[in-house]
């Protein structure tokens, strides 16, 4: 008989998604998502060592922090939606969750990152709750402070990237950063 999930890593069904933490078997996808142009316009590049490395990485935060992203599929047919969900940082001396999501261009616009998203508040309610929930993105990134606006969320202020996020720089470090916070 296999061993049971872990609550924290079982995957999360919202009305049209299945939510799934990030595993070595992804890579494939994820190699196909952030070489979407869309995407890309916004991540920089990334080559299929680097989004290798970055799966093994997020992987592996489900066991030292407790927190992921998740792989977010069509419940219906089991297509790439995209990614989304959490990475812990320190954010000034403040220990907080990042909520992020990725979602593939040819999906965009049809509610799956405030999907992705609902479904990552509600989850950090039940395991995470007293944990400080913020997103940020760049503040001509419209689409996404929407999405940031539709998940109740309120902005806080501009920030900087740089140093808030091991690993990739994204395509402009020092550009200021729309930071919003959970209510």
């Amino acid at each position: 008989m296999p061993a049971a999930a872990h609550p924290r890593t079982d995957p999360i069904q919202t009305p049209r998604l299945v939510l799934s933490p990030v595993g070595s078997e992804d890579v494939d996808d994820l190699v196909l998502l952030y070489a979407d142009p869309r995407v890309a316009s916004w991540t920089g590049p990334w080559t299929p060592t680097s989004v290798a490395a970055w799966t093994h990485e997020m992987a592996a935060r489900w066991t030292t922090d407790g927190v992921g992203k998740w792989m977010a599929r069509n419940r219906a047919d089991g297509s790439l939606v995209g990614r989304g969900g959490f990475t812990r940082f320190d954010l000034a001396g403040e220990a907080v969750l990042e909520l992020g999501w990725v979602i593939r261009d040819a999906l965009t616009g049809r509610g799956y990152a405030t999907e992705v998203g609902r479904a990552a508040l509600a989850w950090a309610d039940e395991h995470e709750a007293g944990t400080p929930v913020v997103a940020f993105t760049e503040v001509h990134n419209h689409a996404s402070r929407a999405v940031m606006r539709r998940l109740g969320m309120r902005p806080a202020r501009l920030i900087r990237r740089e140093g808030l996020i091991e690993g990739r720089p994204g395509l402009h470090p020092d550009a200021p950063f729309a930071l919003y916070r959970a209510s």
